[in-house]
């Protein structure tokens, strides 16, 4: 997306990322998107405190574990939220189906992909990443502000379906017969260490694609083009099926969103890793591929 007009406004509505002038432009118009603050770290402090200390203007914090999950048990640590919660928490955000959602985190995009999985997955036509995050702002010199917003409520309507997803016997049968990817650290897939857990190794014929090799040091999305030569070496660009999973379907969200980017489209495996060692007859497979 650009400040400018596109000769293709429908393709640049659906393109999932955006950079740190086009928001700017955007947020100055007179309906300006809703900015979504979903700032995350797996263990560490709350996201909200980031959020107090400084914003974007206009921004409303979104909580993943709250929000963006149902409570964890046997189906993952973040389970899909069930629609009416997730409509609920969108329309006290402001979030409406006819007026674009911009989300963001700190930097790398992986809380921020999640929530723009979970929009499109309940039915949001238009919701952007902003590449680079809270940092790319800051760095830009653009305004911040530790104002709180009062959204005036949204109209949003929660409809499951509109991505693709897998279950643990999908995900089974993508991996023999498609591409599925791991997207947690090698040590992780190679079952070397497990941190979170009780179980370490990988579901067996998954690919492991790290999602730190989406992204460069800035936390920038690469390229379309060399996402897209990362992936056809992983054997994706081709596959008539892809997928991804993780720990807990929160980077997972991030490996689907980059091969989004690379025009690839990709299946979630939601309740991943940690739903798929809650059956201990699942296989489990360690070491490389």
């Amino acid at each position: 997306m650009t400040d400018e007009p596109t000769s293709h406004p429908e393709a640049a509505a659906t393109r999932p990322l955006i950079d740190v002038p086009a928001l700017a432009g955007l947020l100055r118009r007179p309906e300006p998107p809703v900015v979504l603050d979903v700032r995350w770290r797996l263990a560490g402090p709350p996201g909200v405190e980031d959020y107090r200390r400084g914003h974007l203007p206009g921004a409303v914090f979104v909580d993943l574990d709250r929000d963006l999950a149902a409570p964890p048990g046997p189906a993952g640590r973040h389970p899909l939220p069930a629609a009416a919660g997730f409509e609920a928490a969108m329309r006290a955000a402001g979030v409406s189906v006819g007026r674009p959602v911009v989300v963001y985190d700190e930097a790398d995009s992986t809380a921020a992909a999640r929530a723009w999985w979970t929009l499109r997955y309940f039915g949001h036509p238009q919701v952007h990443v902003l590449d680079g995050g809270y940092r790319a702002w800051v760095e830009a010199g653009r305004p911040v502000t530790t104002d709180k917003p009062e959204p005036v409520p949204g109209d949003f309507t929660a409809r499951p379906g509109g991505l693709p997803v897998l279950d643990a016997e999908g995900a089974a049968a993508l991996a023999k017969g498609g591409v599925l990817l791991d997207a947690r650290a090698p040590e992780r897939y190679r079952g070397e260490v497990e941190p979170i857990d009780p179980v370490a190794g990988h579901i067996p014929g998954a690919v492991s694609a790290p999602t730190s090799g989406n992204v460069g040091p800035d936390g920038r999305f690469l390229p379309p083009e060399r996402l897209r030569e990362r992936f056809a070496g992983l054997g994706a660009a081709d596959a008539a099926e892809v997928g991804a999973y993780c720990g807990s379907g929160v980077t997972a969200a991030h490996e689907v969103l980059a091969l989004d980017v690379a025009g690839i489209r990709a299946a979630l495996y939601v309740g991943s890793w940690s739903n798929w060692v809650a059956d201990p007859a699942r296989p489990v497979a360690t070491g490389e591929r």
